[in-house]
């Protein structure tokens, strides 16, 4: 773990990380919009499935917003709610994954490929900007893993639709959204735990701040 991510003044409150946040807010909810209209031309499930992942990160940017200045210990309990959050995503994701298995029907991979890929420039863009912030406390990391996980969401996606053009078969749209799942469960994990250790150690920073104070 590097240096900053133990840094109780790590800089959240940075006017231009502020910024950057407001654009992939956004980006984020335009995005949603777009993916929601492909995913029910499409018949697509991983593409709904980053559509709700771009509304999720949507309120991921605003909780974080919120919680700019404020103290370590109020950001880690931001990061658990987000943390819910993208839990919550995956779940969603999986159960929707077992009943358009069910349903059956094969999704129109040329809407999921062209969807897919504007998703992908726009987060490629959103990762970049928010690259130099990855290292952070846990609500700074947190926004960095969601958009990570997007742009490896997109690629999924668009390989999906390739999958389907290819066999004329549901089954890679469904294999994605499963991987799609995994990676928020596996993401909602790593914030979680990030969160917990800021917030066991938010007493002893107070104590040694009040002990150098007197």
């Amino acid at each position: 773990m590097s240096e900053s991510c133990c840094a109780p003044s790590a800089p959240s409150a940075d006017p231009r990380y502020r910024k950057v946040l407001w654009i992939a807010l956004l980006l984020n909810v335009t995005m949603f919009g777009v993916e929601i209209v492909g995913s029910l031309q499409s018949g697509s499930v991983s593409l709904l499935a980053d559509a709700i992942d771009f509304l999720g990160d949507a309120t991921n940017y605003c909780i974080s917003l919120a919680v700019l200045g404020l103290a370590i210990a109020w950001r880690a309990r931001a990061s658990l709610v987000k943390a819910a959050c993208m839990a919550s995503f995956g779940i969603f994701v999986l159960g929707r994954t077992v009943w358009s298995f069910l349903q059956g029907g094969v999704p129109e991979p040329l809407t999921m490929g062209s969807v897919a890929v504007l998703a992908l420039g726009v987060n490629l863009g959103v990762a970049l900007m928010l690259y130099r912030y990855r290292t952070g406390d846990s609500n700074m990391r947190s926004v960095w893993i969601c958009s990570r996980n997007d742009a490896l969401g997109n690629i999924a996606v668009a390989a999906a639709a390739l999958g389907v053009l290819g066999t004329g078969r549901v089954w890679p749209d469904l294999v994605v959204a499963i991987g799609m799942a995994f990676v928020a469960l596996t993401g909602a994990w790593t914030v979680s735990r990030h969160a917990m250790e800021e917030l066991r150690s938010a007493p002893r920073i107070s104590i040694q701040g009040k002990l150098r104070v007197r």
